[in-house]
Formats: C-alpha cells, sequence, structure tokens
C-alpha cells in the first residue's frame, strides 16, 4: 500500500497484491501486481495509481520546499491484513543546491528556481497559471535538471488581485525580460512552458515577443480562451467563449466539457485566433487524444496545418492516446476529476490511469530534450557550426 497527504490535507492511497519469491523478496522492476489499482510490472505503479479519498480532488504541491511525503506498507496477503513492514520515502522537488527565491519585483509575483552551480543555464518561463496562486512542482524539478526557471501567477498570488476580467502581455512581456537579464542564463533568448488555458498565453508570448526561442504547448487552445487579451492598453484578441449549456453531466457530478468552447475557426471567433506564423522560435506542441476538458488534439492538428500552410517548419508535435487533460511531471498520482475555475464545478478530465501515467512519462523526457535542443548556448553553437 502507499499513502500521502497533500498541501490542502487531502489524502491519496493505492494497493497493489505481489506475490513474494523464496526468499520472501520482491522486485518491482521485476515482478507484476496480480491485482489491485494495477496489474503487471509497474515499477511506479504504486505512485500513479493513487487516488484520493474524497471525489474530485488533484493533488495539490503549492510549495516546493515541501517534499512529497508518501508511507509505504507491505501486509499480509489478505488486503487489510497485519503490518509486515513500512517506510516513509521522501520525494524531494528541488534538487541539491536548488535555489529558491520569490520574486516581488515591478509587476511580477512569482517564483525563481536557480540550479546548483556556474551556469550558463537554459532560462524557462512557466505560465503554470490558470486557476489561481501559483505552482511551483513543475519548475522546481526542471530546475533540478538544470533549467533556470521563472514560474508566474496572473491573479490570487501575494498582493496580485483575487480575480481578473483580462490578461495583459505587458506582464508576460516584463516576466521575458527579468529572465533576460539573469546573470546565470545560457543566453537572451527564453523558452516558455504551459499547460491548459495557458497554452494560447505560450502561444501570444511566442507570436508577439522576439526573444522566445522555444515554446512547449500542452493541452491548450488555438485561440485566446475565456479573457480578452491585451498590450500595450490595447485589446489585440478577444476572448472565445464558451457555451455551458454543451457541459454533459455524469454520475460522479463531474461535467465533460470537451465540446462547450465556441469553435476558433468561425468567423465571427477569428479575432480570438492567435497568429503562431509570427513567432520565430521553435513549437512543440503536446496533446493528449482523451481530453476531456476539451479537444486540445483539434487545436494541434489546426496550428499544425495553419503553420504548414504559411511554410514555417519550426515545430513538432506529440499525441498521446488514452492519456487525459493535466499532463505533468510523472509519478504523481492520476486525476480523473478536479474543480474546474471556468465551469465552477467539477469536470472530468479523461484518460486512463496506466496510459496517462505512461505519456507523462515519455513527455517529461521530449521537452526537457527539446529545451535543451533550442536554448543552452552549447545547441547555438552546435548549430552555428553546421
Amino acid at each position: 500500500r502507499a499513502s500521502s497527504t497533500d498541501d490542502k490535507g487531502t489524502v491519496f492511497s493505492s494497493a497493489a497484491t505481489y506475490r513474494a519469491n523464496g526468499n520472501g523478496e520482491i522486485d518491482l522492476k521485476r515482478d507484476p501486481s496480480l491485482s489491485g489499482r494495477y496489474v503487471g510490472v509497474e515499477p511506479m505503479g504504486l505512485l500513479w495509481s493513487m487516488t484520493p479519498d474524497s471525489l474530485h480532488k488533484r493533488l495539490q504541491k503549492i510549495n516546493a520546499l515541501n517534499p512529497f511525503m508518501v508511507k509505504f506498507s507491505v501486509h499480509e496477503e489478505t488486503g487489510e491484513g497485519r503490518i509486515l513492514a513500512e517506510a516513509t520515502n521522501e520525494r524531494i522537488l528541488m534538487g541539491d543546491g536548488v535555489i529558491r527565491v520569490p520574486v516581488k519585483e515591478g509587476n511580477i509575483r512569482g517564483v525563481l528556481f536557480t540550479p546548483p552551480g556556474r551556469g550558463p543555464f537554459p532560462s524557462v518561463l512557466d505560465l503554470y497559471t490558470y486557476g489561481g496562486g501559483l505552482s511551483e512542482k513543475r519548475a522546481s524539478l526542471l530546475a533540478s535538471r538544470g533549467f533556470l526557471v521563472l514560474t508566474v501567477a496572473l491573479y490570487g498570488h501575494d498582493d496580485l488581485p483575487k480575480n481578473v476580467k483580462e490578461i495583459h502581455l505587458d506582464y508576460l512581456e516584463e516576466a521575458v525580460e527579468f529572465l533576460k537579464k539573469q546573470t546565470k542564463g545560457s543566453s537572451k533568448k527564453v523558452g516558455v512552458i504551459s499547460l491548459s488555458k495557458s497554452g494560447d498565453l505560450a502561444l501570444s508570448v511566442a507570436s508577439y515577443l522576439p526573444d522566445v526561442e522555444a515554446t512547449v504547448w500542452i493541452n491548450g487552445c488555438s485561440a485566446n480562451v475565456v479573457l480578452p487579451f491585451y498590450y500595450k492598453k490595447r485589446q489585440i484578441h478577444s476572448a472565445l467563449m464558451f457555451d455551458l449549456k454543451k457541459a454533459i453531466p455524469t454520475e460522479s457530478g463531474a461535467f465533460i466539457t470537451k465540446y462547450v468552447l465556441n469553435n476558433p475557426l468561425a468567423e465571427e471567433n477569428k479575432g480570438s485566433l492567435i497568429p503562431i506564423e509570427q513567432a520565430k522560435g521553435h513549437f512543440l506542441f503536446v496533446a493528449s487524444e482523451d481530453d476531456l476538458c476539451w479537444d486540445s488534439k483539434a487545436y494541434m492538428d489546426q496550428m499544425v496545418e495553419r503553420l504548414k500552410r504559411h511554410g514555417k517548419e519550426k515545430f513538432e508535435s506529440v499525441s498521446y492516446p488514452g492519456a487525459g487533460h493535466y499532463l505533468e511531471p510523472p509519478y504523481g498520482p492520476y486525476c480523473r476529476s478536479s474543480f474546474n475555475v471556468v465551469l465552477g464545478k467539477p469536470a472530468l478530465w479523461g484518460g486512463e490511469p496506466k496510459s496517462h501515467a505512461a505519456a507523462e512519462v515519455h513527455m517529461w523526457k521530449k521537452i526537457q530534450d527539446f529545451l535543451r535542443n533550442h536554448l543552452s548556448s552549447d545547441a547555438a553553437q552546435n548549430r552555428a557550426k553546421l
């Protein structure tokens, strides 16, 4: 069994049944689970198969200083049997030597993570922003792998307003300029990584700002969604809106929202489409084929077609069958459903736990390779030589 309590007090747990060998040993890399939350050889299965003790909860790790504490226990063969052994695993989010500095400079509110060593390090702006507040998990894990990462909040953090009615590119531009000033950054070029709503923010940053060399878009939209987008006090994109009457209720109380967004390609919504063909840098598009939040695979296909139509070749795309909306760094609990801030109700995110977990493992490596390839000083020198 495995169990863990997140920063909001929700308990996540999992269980699987194994058969020990003659020495009473189990090797998770070799031995299959015979029953439980998963079956087969899944060395990290006890982690990704954990589920919350109440409906519609997603693991919340707000501050990277707090490790992910997991209690493992071994029981006699009956599921609730006597505990034979137990241990606690401290899964840290910040590697040794990573420096975490809260940022409150100008309009920027966020946290900067700097890897140990002299650098220079590839610089990345993490737009894990929608839903209020700030999430440090992905930024701290990237920093632990050699990236200089600034994660910023749009609202609901520090002295920022609790809610916003519009979003300004000026704020994101200020964050990019802040990153470029960091002495341990590898160059004057930066990368951007996003997820969900922040995907369209990342597209706009890449399309309108000159120093964005690499953009990772994960399960976003091809158009500016929900809130109008401004730059230098002028609206540059209207908001693609939605029809909540198209939300599909389920027995669990969560809703499927895959079809609630209006069509971004319709004539009346053209003002929300982001002109990604203007971008100077490279894109990595990542889409889950079973995303129930919205049709991210269709939006990715639209963007690929748009770039090809404009003769652009600086993009990669990957899609994952059986994966749901919240693709994150691997080995955390799969999230089936949680509160959707736009819907104001719980939403089903889609996917199947085993396939989703495998997608996260593949994606996490691909993202790091992509960012290093286009942002590191070594990569720039190699491209120049070629």
